[in-house]
């Protein structure tokens, strides 16, 4: 009886490896259709963010800032992260400024457990998205309780929208 389970568990041992690499290789194919991915304009329309699967971690999504409306400040100067409470950061170029990390895919399909940066005010949250629409992101901002964070709604944006300088290109 032992013989027979060492048996069969040198078998299963032998379809571990091809087991593990279909799994991976399906849950990065799942990841790269996510239907979040892409480019989305803000609330505002004044900015456009790319939203992509996290370098370090395949099952959660990231966003940076790939195009502004108006990129120069009054003095005609690309616009920096100025209101960043790090001072070591405040020369950080808004464009391409990586805002979105850490959303981690839920169980109902939405994302949650990120954390947002609004270069307007230089200040953190926690986040949540979730695809309202086709079309339609629904990106949530909060301090410890959802149910009392602020929504916005952002729209896809044209795949020919052009990136500003500093923006990393499509890959």
């Amino acid at each position: 009886m032992i013989d027979r389970v060492f048996t069969l568990a040198g078998k299963a041992a032998r379809f571990l490896p091809a087991l593990t690499v279909s799994l991976v290789a399906l849950a990065t194919e799942s990841a790269a259709a996510r239907p979040e991915l892409g480019v989305w304009y803000n609330d505002t329309g004044e900015g456009a963010v790319e939203v992509y699967i996290c370098q370090d971690n395949a099952n959660r999504l990231c966003g940076r800032i790939v195009w502004l409306k108006e990129p120069l400040n009054a003095e005609g100067v690309a616009k920096h992260d100025r209101y960043n409470p790090d001072p070591a950061n405040q020369a950080r170029p808004i464009c391409g400024l990586p805002i979105l990390w850490g959303l981690a895919l839920m169980s109902d399909g939405t994302f949650d457990n990120g954390q947002i940066y609004d270069p307007k005010t230089g200040k953190t949250y926690s986040s949540a998205l979730q695809l309202a629409q086709t079309d339609t992101l629904t990106v949530t901002g909060y301090l410890g309780v959802k149910m009392l964070g602020k929504s916005f709604t952002w729209t896809r944006a044209p795949a020919d929208l052009p990136r500003c300088e500093g923006a990393p290109p499509k890959a």
